[in-house]
């Protein structure tokens, strides 16, 4: 029997986002973490449309960063924070914080104290449930 041949070994995570990084078309940008600030668990991104975020900001216990612009607010999120979660419509949820068809990175309208810029994706799950009249997933009857 011979050897094994070393190479990479991919598992399901590592093609989850292979697969996530091939949705993207057209241009991209990518949203910045600020100077002296650090994102040790990665970064991805929940937009809504400008309507929603002002009904969402009075419901966090804690608010990272948050970009905006005339039609939308970003906040940023650890990776993976969609990791069995359904995020309820209209948020979009973009992983690497790579926001598809902006031609300039929009304003950041907060900026917390401290060194990191997440804002903590359950509390921002059920605040955008909350806004937008969802149940949360876990909370929905279970059809058989």
């Amino acid at each position: 029997m011979s050897p094994a041949r070393a190479g990479i070994v991919l598992n399901l995570d590592t093609l989850v986002r292979v697969r996530r990084g091939l949705r993207t078309s057209g241009p991209a940008l990518r949203l910045p973490v600020p100077d002296g600030m650090t994102a040790p668990l990665g970064c991805d991104a929940v937009a809504v449309p400008a309507h929603v975020g002002p009904l969402i900001m009075p419901r966090l216990p804690r608010v990272g960063c948050v970009y905006a612009d005339e039609t939308h607010w970003w906040w940023l999120v650890p990776s993976d924070s969609d990791h069995a979660l359904e995020w309820p419509a209209p948020a979009r949820y973009v992983t690497g914080a790579v926001v598809p068809d902006l031609l300039e990175v929009p304003d950041l309208i907060h900026r917390p104290d401290g060194t990191l810029p997440y804002t903590p994706p359950i509390p921002l799950y059920l605040a955008l449930c909350r806004a937008t009249g969802t149940a949360p997933a876990w909370s929905r009857p279970v059809s058989a």
